[in-house]
């Protein structure tokens, strides 16, 4: 039962890797073709969640070869490698967002960013119902940590959505700007958390760490 348990929970991870470097691309692209700062900061905190879910996934394989939960050497270099890159990314967010309401920059349409939102929101929401059921099944407090990491990202996905409405409705360009700094503020949020995970403390993406 543990077995199968643990084999699911990696398809999920390997699910979770593949979909978020999709999902990145597509942001990325979309995001620079339509000069639209939100959906193109959501793209590229989509491939810092692809480094953070190749370490859930190689956690994965350790406990299914009965080395416990403790993170190795590995999984906590791409905790640190997490962090960092979450933090350029804030301060590339922050500091691009500030030029743009300066200047009153405006996205051609924000109407990728609503689209890929949606979808994003629906695939989170799955895998958080899917994670937490195996999570709670195998009595695995990474399982369910690494749950909590996806509920983490659909607020990623709903900063979009909210931005990317809010400009197609009114016009404001500065909401898209607004939107991705918000996502900055998400950013920093999960770079303070992967660098407290790395060192040893319990972490729930978005809540306090404790040692």
């Amino acid at each position: 039962m543990k077995t199968s348990g643990y084999q699911r929970a990696s398809y999920l991870a390997l699910f979770t890797i593949l979909y978020n470097i999709l999902e990145g691309l597509v942001s990325v692209w979309m995001g620079a073709s339509d000069e639209t700062l939100a959906l193109f900061g959501f793209g590229a905190d989509s491939f810092i969640e692809v480094i953070s879910a190749v370490g859930v996934w190689h956690m994965l394989q350790r406990i299914r070869a009965n080395a416990g939960e403790t993170r190795d050497e590995f999984e906590q270099r791409a905790l640190k490698i997490t962090g960092v890159s979450f933090y350029l990314l804030t301060a590339g967010l922050v500091a691009t967002a500030v030029i743009n309401i300066y200047q009153h920059h405006k996205p051609e349409t924000t109407f990728w960013g609503v689209v890929v939102s949606l979808v994003s929101v629906s695939f989170m929401w799955y895998l958080i119902r899917q994670k937490t059921a195996v999570g709670k099944a195998l009595n695995s407090p990474a399982i369910l940590a690494d749950a909590a990491c996806s509920r983490a990202c659909l607020y990623f996905s709903l900063a979009l959505l909210v931005s990317s409405i809010g400009y197609e409705v009114t016009g404001v360009g500065s909401l898209d700007a607004v939107g991705a700094m918000f996502i900055a503020y998400l950013s920093f949020r999960e770079g303070r958390e992967a660098f407290a995970k790395a060192k040893g403390m319990t972490c729930s993406c978005g809540c306090s760490c404790t040692p």
